[in-house]
Protein backbone atom coordinates (compact mmCIF):
# COMPACT_ATOMS: atom_id res chain seq x y z
CA UNK A 1 0.00 0.00 0.00
CA UNK A 2 1.24 3.47 -0.89
CA UNK A 3 0.52 6.44 1.33
CA UNK A 4 -0.39 9.66 -0.45
CA UNK A 5 -0.43 13.00 1.36
CA UNK A 6 -3.01 15.25 -0.30
CA UNK A 7 -1.17 18.40 0.77
CA UNK A 8 1.83 20.38 -0.37
CA UNK A 9 2.39 21.63 3.18
CA UNK A 10 6.01 21.13 4.24
CA UNK A 11 4.82 21.09 7.87
CA UNK A 12 2.49 18.15 7.25
CA UNK A 13 5.27 16.31 5.43
CA UNK A 14 7.64 16.89 8.38
CA UNK A 15 4.99 15.71 10.84
CA UNK A 16 4.42 12.45 8.95
CA UNK A 17 8.16 11.80 8.97
CA UNK A 18 8.33 12.65 12.66
CA UNK A 19 5.95 9.78 13.46
CA UNK A 20 7.85 7.33 11.27
CA UNK A 21 5.96 7.58 7.98
CA UNK A 22 8.92 8.22 5.70
CA UNK A 23 7.65 6.72 2.47
CA UNK A 24 4.78 8.66 0.94
CA UNK A 25 3.87 10.51 -2.22
CA UNK A 26 2.73 14.11 -2.19
CA UNK A 27 -0.15 15.07 -4.48
CA UNK A 28 -1.47 18.48 -3.47
CA UNK A 29 -5.10 19.29 -4.15
CA UNK A 30 -5.14 22.75 -5.69
CA UNK A 31 -8.90 23.31 -5.81
CA UNK A 32 -10.34 26.37 -4.09
CA UNK A 33 -11.26 26.11 -0.42
CA UNK A 34 -14.81 27.37 -0.14
CA UNK A 35 -16.21 28.13 3.31
CA UNK A 36 -19.82 27.00 3.66
CA UNK A 37 -21.86 29.40 5.83
CA UNK A 38 -24.08 27.98 8.55
CA UNK A 39 -22.21 24.78 9.39
CA UNK A 40 -20.15 24.08 12.49
CA UNK A 41 -16.35 24.45 12.45
CA UNK A 42 -15.99 20.66 12.79
CA UNK A 43 -18.30 20.07 9.81
CA UNK A 44 -16.47 22.75 7.82
CA UNK A 45 -12.97 21.29 8.21
CA UNK A 46 -14.23 17.74 7.64
CA UNK A 47 -15.96 18.87 4.46
CA UNK A 48 -12.79 20.58 3.21
CA UNK A 49 -10.48 17.66 4.08
CA UNK A 50 -12.88 15.16 2.49
CA UNK A 51 -13.00 17.22 -0.71
CA UNK A 52 -9.18 17.26 -0.86
CA UNK A 53 -8.94 13.51 -0.26
CA UNK A 54 -11.64 12.73 -2.81
CA UNK A 55 -10.05 14.96 -5.46
CA UNK A 56 -6.62 13.38 -5.00
CA UNK A 57 -7.98 9.81 -4.78
CA UNK A 58 -9.29 10.18 -8.35
CA UNK A 59 -5.67 10.07 -9.59
CA UNK A 60 -4.54 7.25 -7.27
CA UNK A 61 -4.86 3.47 -7.20
CA UNK A 62 -7.43 1.59 -5.12
CA UNK A 63 -4.71 0.35 -2.76
CA UNK A 64 -3.37 3.85 -2.08
CA UNK A 65 -4.15 5.36 1.31
CA UNK A 66 -4.92 9.06 0.93
CA UNK A 67 -4.33 11.37 3.92
CA UNK A 68 -5.86 14.83 3.64
CA UNK A 69 -6.15 17.60 6.21
CA UNK A 70 -7.55 21.09 6.30
CA UNK A 71 -7.01 23.58 9.11
CA UNK A 72 -9.02 26.69 9.94
CA UNK A 73 -8.69 29.16 12.77
CA UNK A 74 -11.91 30.43 14.33
CA UNK A 75 -12.16 33.64 16.30
CA UNK A 76 -15.53 33.11 17.94
CA UNK A 77 -17.78 32.07 15.06
CA UNK A 78 -15.63 33.75 12.42
CA UNK A 79 -13.42 31.48 10.30
CA UNK A 80 -9.97 32.87 9.55
CA UNK A 81 -8.37 31.22 6.55
CA UNK A 82 -5.10 32.20 4.93
CA UNK A 83 -4.63 35.95 4.57
CA UNK A 84 -4.84 37.36 1.05
CA UNK A 85 -2.55 40.32 1.75
CA UNK A 86 -0.16 41.69 4.34
CA UNK A 87 -2.85 44.06 5.60
CA UNK A 88 -5.20 41.06 5.91
CA UNK A 89 -2.57 39.21 7.96
CA UNK A 90 -2.11 42.26 10.19
CA UNK A 91 -5.87 42.51 10.70
CA UNK A 92 -6.15 38.83 11.68
CA UNK A 93 -3.28 39.09 14.16
CA UNK A 94 -4.78 42.25 15.69
CA UNK A 95 -8.03 40.31 16.21
CA UNK A 96 -6.23 37.41 17.88
CA UNK A 97 -4.04 39.64 20.06
CA UNK A 98 -4.87 39.22 23.76
CA UNK A 99 -7.61 36.66 23.06
CA UNK A 100 -8.20 32.96 22.74
CA UNK A 101 -9.16 31.32 19.49
CA UNK A 102 -9.80 27.79 18.27
CA UNK A 103 -7.89 25.83 15.68
CA UNK A 104 -9.82 23.08 13.91
CA UNK A 105 -8.30 20.49 11.61
CA UNK A 106 -10.32 18.03 9.60
CA UNK A 107 -8.53 14.81 8.68
CA UNK A 108 -9.81 12.40 6.05
CA UNK A 109 -8.37 9.02 5.11
CA UNK A 110 -9.53 7.27 1.95
CA UNK A 111 -8.53 3.86 0.64
CA UNK A 112 -10.67 2.35 -2.10
CA UNK A 113 -14.30 2.62 -1.02
CA UNK A 114 -13.49 3.14 2.67
CA UNK A 115 -13.16 6.61 4.14
CA UNK A 116 -12.99 8.11 7.61
CA UNK A 117 -13.17 11.79 8.54
CA UNK A 118 -12.61 13.32 11.97
CA UNK A 119 -12.09 16.82 13.37
CA UNK A 120 -9.75 17.99 16.10
CA UNK A 121 -10.05 21.23 18.11
CA UNK A 122 -7.28 23.04 19.98
CA UNK A 123 -7.71 26.30 21.91
CA UNK A 124 -4.85 28.78 21.65
CA UNK A 125 -4.36 31.81 23.91
CA UNK A 126 -2.40 34.77 22.51
CA UNK A 127 -0.82 37.40 24.71
CA UNK A 128 -1.37 41.05 23.80
CA UNK A 129 0.76 41.76 20.72
CA UNK A 130 1.90 45.28 19.86
CA UNK A 131 1.32 46.72 16.39
CA UNK A 132 5.10 46.93 15.97
CA UNK A 133 5.42 43.19 16.68
CA UNK A 134 2.59 42.39 14.27
CA UNK A 135 4.09 44.47 11.45
CA UNK A 136 7.53 42.99 12.05
CA UNK A 137 6.15 39.44 12.02
CA UNK A 138 4.09 39.99 8.87
CA UNK A 139 7.16 41.37 7.08
CA UNK A 140 8.86 37.95 7.54
CA UNK A 141 6.32 36.52 5.08
CA UNK A 142 5.62 33.59 7.39
CA UNK A 143 1.92 34.40 8.00
CA UNK A 144 0.98 34.50 4.34
CA UNK A 145 0.17 30.82 3.77
CA UNK A 146 -1.07 30.01 7.26
CA UNK A 147 -4.63 29.81 8.55
CA UNK A 148 -5.07 32.64 11.05
CA UNK A 149 -1.89 34.30 9.71
CA UNK A 150 0.58 32.61 12.06
CA UNK A 151 2.83 29.59 12.51
CA UNK A 152 2.92 28.25 16.08
CA UNK A 153 6.17 26.43 15.31
CA UNK A 154 7.71 29.59 13.85
CA UNK A 155 8.05 33.23 14.77
CA UNK A 156 4.57 33.40 16.29
CA UNK A 157 5.60 30.98 19.04
CA UNK A 158 6.39 34.03 21.21
CA UNK A 159 2.73 35.19 20.95
CA UNK A 160 1.29 32.00 22.46
CA UNK A 161 0.67 32.02 26.21
CA UNK A 162 -0.81 28.53 26.34
CA UNK A 163 -2.51 25.82 24.34
CA UNK A 164 -5.33 23.46 25.33
CA UNK A 165 -5.29 20.38 23.14
CA UNK A 166 -3.04 18.85 20.52
CA UNK A 167 -0.14 21.20 19.68
CA UNK A 168 0.42 19.42 16.35
CA UNK A 169 -3.17 20.25 15.42
CA UNK A 170 -2.15 23.91 15.48
CA UNK A 171 0.64 23.01 13.03
CA UNK A 172 -1.95 21.44 10.72
CA UNK A 173 -2.01 17.71 11.49
CA UNK A 174 -3.30 16.26 14.79
CA UNK A 175 -0.91 13.34 15.19
CA UNK A 176 -2.73 11.49 17.98
CA UNK A 177 -6.01 11.59 16.04
CA UNK A 178 -4.22 10.54 12.83
CA UNK A 179 -2.57 7.55 14.52
CA UNK A 180 -5.94 6.30 15.77
CA UNK A 181 -7.46 6.71 12.30
CA UNK A 182 -4.56 4.89 10.64
CA UNK A 183 -5.21 1.85 12.86
CA UNK A 184 -8.66 1.57 11.27
CA UNK A 185 -6.85 0.98 7.97
CA UNK A 186 -4.43 -1.53 9.48
CA UNK A 187 -1.55 0.92 9.69
CA UNK A 188 0.27 1.22 13.00
CA UNK A 189 2.86 3.80 13.85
Amino acid sequence: MNIVLASGSPRRQELLKMIGINEFKVIADTSDEIITPGISPEEQVIKLSYKKAKNVSASCGKDDLIIAADTLVYFGDEPLGKPESESGAESMLQKLSGHKHSVYTGVTLIKGNKNISKAEKTVVYFRKISNKEIISYVKTGEPMDKAGAYAAQGGAAVFIERIEGDFFNVMGLPLCRLSIMLKEFGETI
